[in-house]
């Protein structure tokens, strides 16, 4: 029998990677709302000496450089300590960030907590997706990494709720409580990444093949033993991509220059540029400064824009969970490009209707139509540009360079998220409407950019794309059928089918000279 993780093995160890993985973008959630509603209350304002708008902004981008440096770490650390572990020393850190920034009674002090937390962050974050592409199956491996974005949203929701609640609160407390609150999800990972295997994948690639075929056998289920042949086929599928990349035998210049394996820096940059996208849509205007810029963009009092807030961030949850029906059935492209459109239409809404507030029209109405568009932005954008950015760096990635390109994706999200973050609140300031045509521009680029460049990754194995790249295929795909066909290509399939077919060959033949010796010592 395979052994048990957590109880589980099958589609209920699946699940409980899940969990583990979903805490993680919970916690990722609930730092990004939580500082946004933290920094209009009033005791929080007077504790640090009522601080500028740029500074305001400071203090809040500051976690982001934290993110960046936390996810260019694991480029070194993440294969040397593995997902989990991985995961429990970025949740660690962000725990002790937490502290630091829940006792702060100046500036500086706050900035440090902000960049500590921000490293664990960045750690959890180009890690936790890798982990759970690595452990799925093809046909749920998008559906997956939806509900942990479905889940990012639900830390976001919390944090708007729980700052509401404690508006309420006397003095401090209302302030530091829901920054002390982000201890909680790391008690969670304590209490549920030391029982979960590390990626089979990563451990093949480490040497470590007994290992890896017994977590093969955990995460296939139904009573398979590492010596089944299902688990033995999937452990050479995986095996025989590895040992044609061969990456190890290239330095880091020779990947980056272009003269290692075929589609290598390609790859990592269709990677890292989908994540910048997620970020360049202009998502954390409204998931950091959402009440901020109800109340200063839209001249609404601060208990109704946090009531606003919250609400909005309820809608994004439900728009989020919706994406789970339509990432695997119509695919990463067509996802991405038609919430793309609906998120650009969205923005030229907004800016003409506070553009006509601005120049003398009724803005308690159009002020109605601008928070309604940010409510249907919310929707749209998490239909896909939410999901599709954090699914896509994990599967496009060679399977050697996966760690590496995830690490470098996330990367990217954090120093784009730190540039958007900073020009948000002077940008209002002092371009007012026209602030949101940028964003309106910037999304719609996002439809040709993924119909030229990007190929298809759903209904394909990770392998299969390994596959995909080997073909050598032109700079824009929208006319190779391999790349955008939304089935899995049958190429693909007769590839498992030889793999397979030389697998059972092997074990026959192993079978037959035990038979054989068998009989002569009988004889």
């Amino acid at each position: 029998m395979a052994r048990k993780y957590l109880g589980g093995s099958g589609e209920r160890l699946t699940i409980w990677i899940s969990v583990a993985a979903s805490t993680v973008l919970i916690f990722y959630g609930y730092d990004q709302g939580v500082f946004g509603n933290v920094i209009i209350n009033e005791h929080f304002l007077t504790t640090f000496g009522h601080p500028s708008a740029n500074m305001q902004g400071v203090m809040t981008s500051i976690y982001n450089i934290g993110c960046f440096l936390g996810a260019m770490s694991t480029i070194w650390t993440g294969d040397i300590l593995g997902r989990p572990r991985q995961i429990i020393l970025g949740s660690t850190v962000i725990g002790v960030g937490a502290i630091i920034q829940t006792a702060s009674y100046g500036v500086p002090q706050m900035m440090v907590g902000r960049i500590v937390a921000g490293l664990g962050t960045g750690m959890n974050t180009a890690t936790a997706g890798v982990w759970q592409a690595e452990t799925s199956k093809m046909s749920s491996r998008g559906k997956l990494v939806i509900i942990q974005m479905a889940n990012c949203i639900t830390g976001f929701s919390i944090s708007n709720w729980l700052t509401l609640a404690f508006s309420f609160a006397p003095g401090d407390v209302a302030w530091r409580f829901p920054l002390a609150f982000q201890l909680f999800f790391t008690f969670c990972i304590y209490g549920l990444c030391p029982f979960l295997p590390d990626s089979p994948r990563l451990l093949i690639r480490k040497g470590k093949h007994e290992d890896a075929l017994e977590v093969l056998a955990a995460l296939e289920g139904h009573g398979a033993t590492p010596e089944s042949g299902s688990v033995r086929t999937q452990y050479n599928i995986i095996k025989d991509i590895l040992d044609r990349e061969h990456m190890n035998t290239y330095t880091w210049w020779q990947l980056l220059s272009g003269k290692g394996p075929s589609g290598v820096l390609r790859r990592m940059i269709l990677g890292a540029w989908m994540q910048a996208m997620n970020q360049i849509s202009g998502i954390n205007v409204t998931s950091y400064y959402m009440s901020y810029i109800f109340i200063n963009a839209l001249g609404i009092s601060e208990l109704l824009s946090r009531i606003l807030a919250a609400a909005g961030s309820v809608d994004y949850l439900v728009f989020a969970c919706l994406a789970y029906f339509v990432i695997e059935r119509y695919g990463r492209r067509k996802v991405m490009m038609v919430s793309a459109a609906a998120c650009s239409t969205c923005w030229i809404v907004i800016a003409i209707a506070l553009g006509i507030s601005a120049n003398g029209g009724n803005q308690y109405k159009l002020g109605i139509v601008a928070v309604s568009f940010f409510f249907i932005f919310f929707a749209s954008f998490g239909m896909g540009v939410l999901g599709v950015p954090w699914l896509y760096p994990t599967e496009i990635n060679a399977l050697e360079m996966r760690t590496k390109g995830a690490s470098l994706a996330m990367s990217t999200n954090w120093i784009m998220n730190y540039a958007v973050v900073q020009v948000t609140l002077p940008g209002i300031q002092n371009i007012g409407w026209k602030f949101w045509i940028i964003w309106a521009v910037i999304c719609f680029s996002f439809i040709p950019i993924t119909y030229l460049f990007y190929p298809e990754t759903a209904n394909r194995t990770l392998e299969d794309i390994d596959r995909f790249f080997e073909t050598s295929p032109g700079l824009f795909v929208h006319r190779n059928k391999l790349a955008i066909q939304l089935h899995r290509p049958v190429e693909f399939v007769e590839a498992d089918e030889r793999i397979a077919t030389a697998q059972a060959e092997e074990d026959n033949n192993i079978g037959g000279k035990n038979n054989f010796v068998e009989t002569k010592e009988a004889v």
